[in-house]
């Protein structure tokens, strides 16, 4: 089953002093395009979050954001009492005023406040682990949703082309045998004697280049491929943008040797069901 590139997921997790939160969001793209926004004091785990998330996702332009709530009594953030009692014997001899008023501006000067960096609780890790890989399914299962209605549509296109291909093959009689009539009368207007046999053979080769016979059977594999295709067990969106390739290359070859009015607007409509097809194709795994 495929699956689209587009999806969503979010999970949340309660721990006793914070609230982790973990957001993922992806569109489509050639290849994996991953953004990631995490604390500093995670960095040094970013290479291992994202090649959890690249095994599960594959492929897209994904933002992933790992937010860390503080909701108790722990703060990170230090007065650096040395530096600020500094500051305020610098202010007063410069300038006259009370303490309060030194002390309000010198913890808003350079290296007022410093950040102590605690080693990762192992803990607290094991429940990011775990908030990523619930917010990768849900993610995951948006994708495969979206994936069932771009799966309706393709096997809708499919449908569309194979009728019109019928049409194609139940008017080929017809229009060759038009073909052929137009040249009879154009070479009878010329009014000059022709030698029959030879007239007959250069008509027949002449014929045999406007055939589709190839074509037509091309196309019908290629469409009951792309079927099958949709149904395998992986989402390949790359196999299928190949098929469709190929789809379009023999669809055209068959407007190129139409010669033929009414043919060649089947053509154009199979050529728009095509083109909706491949704009759909972009957001597939």
């Amino acid at each position: 089953m495929i699956q689209s590139m587009t999806g969503f997921g979010k999970y949340v997790i309660q721990l006793p002093s914070k609230k982790i939160t973990i957001e993922i969001k992806s569109l489509n793209s050639k290849s994996l395009d991953l953004n990631a926004r995490i604390p500093s004091a995670y960095r040094e785990k970013e290479l291992e979050l994202r090649k959890i998330i690249a095994s599960s996702l594959e492929r897209g332009k994904v933002d992933f954001g790992l937010y860390m709530e503080s909701t108790g009594d722990e703060t990170s953030a230090v007065i650096n009492e040395g530096v600020v009692k500094g500051y305020i014997k610098q202010l007063r001899a410069i300038a006259e005023g009370d303490d309060v008023k030194f002390l309000e501006m010198a913890v808003r000067l350079p290296d007022a406040l410093k950040t102590e960096r605690d080693d990762i609780d192992e803990e607290e890790y094991k429940a990011i682990l775990e908030a990523l890989n619930n917010a990768l399914k849900e993610i995951n299962i948006f994708r495969s949703e979206e994936g069932q209605v771009l799966e309706k549509d393709f096997l809708e296109r499919i449908a569309s082309l194979n009728r019109l291909l019928e049409e194609v093959k139940a008017m080929d009689k017809d229009r060759l045998s038009m073909v052929r009539e137009r040249l009879e009368k154009a070479v009878a207007d010329l009014k000059t004697d022709l030698d029959t046999n030879r007239f007959e053979q250069e008509l027949i080769y002449y014929l045999e280049k406007y055939d589709i016979t190839e074509e037509k059977v091309r196309l019908a594999n290629h469409l009951d491929y792309f079927a099958t295709a949709l149904k395998s067990e992986d989402s390949n969106g790359k196999k299928l943008g190949f098929i469709s390739q190929e789809i379009g290359r023999e669809i055209n070859t068959i407007g190129s040797k139409a010669n033929y009015a009414p043919m060649q607007q089947l053509v154009v409509q199979m050529k728009d069901e095509l083109e909706k097809i491949k704009e759909q194709m972009l957001n597939v795994l």
